[in-house]
């Protein structure tokens, strides 16, 4: 037992462990709602957009939770002012400002003095130098995630499957997306110092699209992902502390393999079930 408990003795290794899965919980809740309303373009992108925003607080020595927060508002706003004034649909002003806001927060870390270092650790974390102070904040994000998740689910759940409907029923669905929008954003930019803004996406949808290969009930799959979420902060941890790997980059590869796993499973358990005789 000494292979599992031996890493968890050191202090960074407690605190990546406890911050790991403070974000693994947010990244859940929120996955959640990206899978089932096939937002993961968006995702994507609003995970690379928050990059000029800590590019320009590392810069400006501020807090980078702000920045990468003020970097997300401007993505989203320009993905809704393409579509509002062209004919262009949603995706193209995703996948525009997708580019652009990577290539400028790029530019923009260019300019430091310690260009390689500062890439490395915006681009993909550092899962061991998580502080109390990101603990503290992942904490009070997994909080409002949870219960915003609970306050507006019927809204979210009814947009998620039909937005006429929503509009109908009287739920707003301007607004809940709104909501929705600011709780995805919200969890991006709590977990970059974790699994870094190019890998959060792994533990964005990983763990929702997982839970979603095993059942179908919301409430069962935000379960689910949640506890595959933090499966893979503690099995990306446990293989990067003996095989002296990246932590941000294993934890984040993590959820892709259980996904993978439990869909060559269902698989091969659909193929069996099929070649079965049948009985006389």
């Amino acid at each position: 037992m000494d292979w599992l408990i031996e890493p968890f003795e050191l202090a960074l290794q407690q605190r990546a462990l406890l911050g790991g899965s403070l974000a693994a919980v947010a990244l859940a809740l929120v996955g959640t709602w990206v899978v089932i309303r096939g937002m993961t373009f968006l995702g994507d992108a609003l995970v690379h957009g928050v990059i000029p925003g800590i590019a320009l607080a590392t810069l400006f020595d501020f807090n980078p939770l702000i920045g990468a927060a003020a970097a997300a508002a401007v993505m989203i706003f320009g993905v809704n002012l393409v579509h509002r004034q062209t004919t262009f649909s949603e995706d193209t002003g995703i996948g525009l400002l997708f580019v652009g806001m990577l290539a400028i927060g790029v530019i923009l870390i260019s300019r430091t003095a310690s260009y390689s270092g500062n890439l490395t650790t915006i681009l993909f974390g550092d899962a061991l130098g998580v502080s109390l102070g990101d603990i503290a904040a992942l904490g009070l994000i997994a909080a409002v995630t949870l219960v915003v998740s609970v306050v507006l689910y019927r809204p979210f759940l009814v947009l998620s499957f039909n937005e006429q409907k929503a509009q109908v029923l009287g739920l707003r669905p301007r607004v809940a997306h709104i909501a929705m929008l600011t709780l995805i954003t919200l969890a991006i930019v709590g977990s970059f110092q974790t699994v870094g803004t190019l890998l959060v996406f792994g533990m964005l949808v990983g763990p929702p699209a997982t839970a979603a290969l095993l059942v179908r009930r919301v409430p069962l799959m935000m379960a689910i992902a949640v506890l595959v979420g933090i499966s893979s902060v503690v099995i990306g941890l446990l293989v990067s502390f003996h095989a002296n790997t990246s932590g941000s980059a294993t934890i984040a590869v993590t959820p892709i393999v259980m996904f993978f796993t439990v869909l060559a499973g269902r698989t091969l358990a659909s193929r069996t079930r099929r070649s079965s005789p049948v009985p006389a």
